[in-house]
């Protein structure tokens, strides 16, 4: 007999369980301490008028999202006025940002994936952000991409304000591209969409590398790529069904859809024109150093396709391949955790958000796709190549199913992503891997959100 989902009351009995875990976890080694940390974790105090934020982000936009906080802390007084805390991304950061706040010590703001942020609301862990608070500080909701803004609505309220679109994305190879004669006369992609149009240029590409035409990383652990590749091709499938629903109590996936993706992939393998067998990092330079014309990853990428000298390099939407656009996206999002606040106290957050917003441009030169209307319709953007290339892309979003196991770096991507990474291996069948999902995501299915 299944579990059904769990009722206000007994939502709130875990809620307060995990309050007092967090408090026995963590009170007596941060008691003594003064950090964004102690403060979010073990109640330390701080001055009350530095805005505390957390984020996930390393690496490109670890430093991009460095430079906007110091954009804003020189408009409020200098260092003082923001402390900002970045942990480690996926499941260490919501559980850190999940026990702060029902330990009653959440930061100001927090970033939160688009996809992550929906099962922190269903814990009663956000608070809504209302059309007041967007025009406390000259913001509505027509300042932003809608595709985003819809998608971050829930139970009829606003839980999330987006910085961006991140969308998986092609990147290809000029001189490879250009021998294989798919480019048009301005230097560009030529339009592959179709599945006959894609596999002769597959096909096209192969016989200029001598060898595969297409990387996609796919060696376990990699479970995150062989997920977004799947999810952007079967969702461009009429009749396409989410894959899991009822906020993760239902497996509900197409498997006719599910059938022709997997299969249309070991295809392409066994045609030699798609990788076997291939970690990220080397799925990546095997394009960059012209092996494969090829490459589909997230557009965070550019940063490393740009720092390698001498590559001449293009990015393109994902190709409609069957009946529609569609692609494998989510979006940063800025989150109130919940918390008392004082009316100044909500404002202080709000601008915060809006000044990091004012600063997207910063942002889109990494390769995420401002959600920021005024900086994505602007001049500047527009003149913003490869970045403004594929911001259509934003436009054909497919945001993971809502879940609270679900999202980027979840235990749902884990385990689907495994199974499609060993299909593309060829080392399971798709029955086979579609199976093993099955019976790795029962428990989960079964088991009503711990938040």
């Amino acid at each position: 007999m299944p579990i059904r989902p769990a009722t206000p009351a007994s939502r709130l009995s875990r809620r307060g369980f995990l309050a007092a875990g967090a408090a026995a976890a963590t009170v007596l080694p941060l008691a003594a301490c003064s950090s964004p940390i102690a403060a979010g974790l073990a109640g330390s105090a701080l001055n009350p008028e530095t805005l505390v934020f957390w984020n996930l982000f390393g690496g490109g936009d670890g430093a991009r999202m460095q430079a906007m906080e110091a954009g804003y802390a020189k408009q409020h007084g200098g260092s003082s006025s923001l402390q900002a805390t970045t942990f480690a991304w996926g499941n260490p950061y919501y559980s850190k940002l999940t026990l702060a706040t029902v330990g009653n010590k959440p930061p100001d703001v927090a970033v939160a994936h688009l996809t992550r942020a929906k099962p922190l609301w269903d814990g009663d862990l956000l608070d809504p952000i209302t059309s007041d608070d967007l025009a406390s500080v000259g913001l509505s909701a027509s300042d932003f991409n809608q595709k985003a803004w819809t998608a971050q609505k829930t139970d009829g309220k606003n839980i999330a304000i987006p910085l961006d679109t991140h969308p998986f994305v092609l990147f290809y190879n000029v001189d490879i591209c250009q021998k294989a004669g798919l480019l048009d006369a301005d230097g560009k992609l030529k339009d592959l969409s179709g599945m006959d149009a894609f596999e002769s240029a597959l096909a096209a590409v192969s016989k200029v590398t001598g060898g595969n035409a297409l990387n996609v990383a796919n060696v376990v652990p990699e479970t995150a790529t062989p997920w977004r590749f799947f999810w952007t091709l079967y969702n461009q499938i009429n009749g396409a069904t989410p894959f899991i629903s009822d906020g993760g109590g239902k497996l509900t996936v197409n498997e006719d859809a599910y059938n022709e993706v997997t299969s249309r992939t070991q295809k392409w393998v066994k045609q030699g024109w798609l990788n076997k067998a291939l970690d990220y990092a080397t799925a990546e330079s095997l394009m960059f150093t012209g092996k494969v014309g090829f490459f589909m990853q997230g557009e965070w990428e550019i940063s490393t396709a740009q720092s390698v000298k001498g590559l001449k390099f293009g990015m393109a939407p994902i190709p409609q391949l069957y009946d529609k656009p569609a692609t494998q996206a989510d979006s940063h999002t800025f989150v109130l955790p919940r918390k008392d606040r004082t009316p100044e106290q909500r404002k202080q957050a709000m601008l915060f958000i809006k000044q990091m917003l004012e600063q997207s441009m910063t942002w889109a030169e990494g390769g995420h796709v401002p959600a920021y209307m005024p900086t994505f319709d602007s001049t500047a953007y527009k003149k913003l190549t490869p970045q403004s290339n594929y911001a259509a892309a934003a436009e054909t979003a497919v945001f993971d199913d809502a879940a609270w196991y679900g999202g980027s770096g979840s235990t749902f991507e884990g385990i689907v992503g495994a199974q499609l990474a060993l299909v593309q291996q060829g080392s399971s069948s798709p029955a086979s891997a579609l199976s093993a999902i099955k019976g790795q995501l029962a428990t989960y299915l079964r088991t009503p959100s711990p938040l």
